[in-house]
C-alpha cells in the first residue's frame, strides 16, 4: 500500500469533520501548545517510513511513556509484577481514587495514573540510577541518543500533581508502594514528561510490533510472550475508559497521552503515532481518534 498517498486521502475526510475538543490545560504547560498542530508517522518493520504534516515537531508524549516503563518493569520483575497491579480496565478515569481504595490499593491496570506509578516504584527499587536507566532504554528503542525528559514539563507537572500524590500515598497505605513518596512522584513525573516527535515515537514502539525483537539492530528486548501481553493491556486498557470504544472503532492495540499522541502497533506490520492537541471528554485526542479510525477501515488493517 502507498501509505503516504493514503495518509493524504484520510486527512481530506477529516477536514469536513468539526476539530472538536481542547487542549490539556491542568498542566499549564500543555495548554501552551497550539490545537491546529497534526502529525502522523508509521514505521514498518520491514524499515519503510511514512510521514504527514507536523510529524518530525516535538510533544510531550505523557501516558504514552507507561508502555515503555511497562515493557522495563515486566522484564525485570517479569510475573511477580502482576502481584501488584492488574490487567483489567477501569472503566473509570485514569486519575480515580474511588476505585483504587474499593481494590485495597491494588491498580486495575498498569496504564491509569496509579497504576504507571506502582510501575515507577518498581524501577526504584530495582534500577541503580532510575532516571539515567530509564532514558536509556528509550533512547536505545528510538534510536536517538538526544531524547530526554523536558525538566519545563515535569516542573509543570509537579505544581498540579497532588491528585497523583494522592494516589501514592493511598497505596502506600495498602502496603503497595516500597519507597519514598517524593521520589516515585518525581520519578513519574520525569516518566510523563519526555519530549519526541512522531516519527521517533513511531521507530521506539516498532518493538512491540516486531515480537519483542528491535528491528534497528536485532536484539531482543523482551520475549515475544511479555510482547503479546503488553499488547494486550494495550488494547484492553490503553485508552482510560474509552478502550473498548477504541477497540471497537479503531481494532489496534494503542495508548494515549494526554500532550495529544495516540501510538498504536499492528504485530508484524507497523507502529504508528498520531499526534493532535485537542482532546475529548476521556482525555484523548479527538481528531487522532478519528484519523486511526477512518485510516483503519480504508485499509483494513484492523487485528479483528
Amino acid at each position: 500500500m502507498n501509505y503516504q498517498e493514503i495518509f493524504i486521502e484520510v486527512n481530506k475526510k477529516l477536514k469536513s469533520c468539526k476539530d472538536d475538543g481542547t487542549v490539556a490545560s491542568y498542566i499549564p504547560e500543555l495548554h501552551k501548545v497550539s490545537p491546529s498542530k497534526f502529525g502522523v508517522h508509521m514505521c514498518t518493520v520491514t524499515g519503510e517510513n511514512y510521514g504527514f504534516g507536523d510529524s518530525e515537531e516535538k510533544f510531550s508524549i505523557q501516558s504514552i511513556s507507561k508502555v515503555l516503563s511497562l515493557s522495563m518493569a515486566f522484564e525485570i520483575e517479569k510475573n511477580q509484577l502482576w502481584k501488584r497491579v492488574g490487567v483489567e480496565p477501569s472503566g473509570n478515569p485514569f486519575n480515580s481514587l474511588v476505585q483504587l481504595e474499593y481494590d485495597a490499593g491494588i491498580p486495575r491496570n498498569p496504564f491509569i495514573n496509579a497504576g504507571a506509578i506502582v510501575i515507577a516504584d518498581i524501577l526504584i527499587s530495582k534500577l541503580k540510577n532510575p532516571n539515567i536507566e530509564f532514558i536509556d532504554f528509550v533512547r536505545k528503542l528510538s534510536g536517538n541518543n538526544e531524547i530526554n525528559y523536558c525538566e519545563r514539563i515535569a516542573k509543570s507537572e509537579k505544581s498540579k500533581g497532588h491528585r497523583n500524590a494522592a494516589l501514592c500515598n493511598l497505596m502506600k497505605s495498602f502496603g503497595n508502594i516500597e519507597n519514598n513518596i517524593h521520589d516515585v512522584i518525581e520519578f513519574y513525573f520525569d516518566l510523563c514528561s519526555i519530549e519526541m516527535t512522531c516519527s521517533e515515537l513511531a521507530r521506539t514502539f516498532l518493538f512491540l510490533a516486531n515480537y519483542g525483537v528491535n528491528p534497528l539492530d536485532g536484539e531482543k528486548i523482551i520475549s515475544s510472550s511479555k510482547s503479546k501481553r503488553i499488547n494486550a493491556v494495550m488494547q484492553l486498557c490503553g485508552l482510560y475508559d474509552e478502550a473498548g470504544e477504541f477497540s471497537f472503532k479503531v481494532g489496534l492495540p494503542g495508548k494515549s497521552g494526554v500532550g495529544g499522541g495516540i501510538a498504536v502497533v499492528h504485530p508484524g506490520k507497523y507502529s504508528m503515532v498520531v499526534w493532535s492537541p485537542r482532546l475529548n471528554k476521556k482525555g484523548n485526542s479527538s481528531k487522532g481518534l478519528r484519523f486511526l479510525e477512518e485510516f483503519t477501515s480504508y485499509t483494513e488493517s484492523s487485528i479483528f
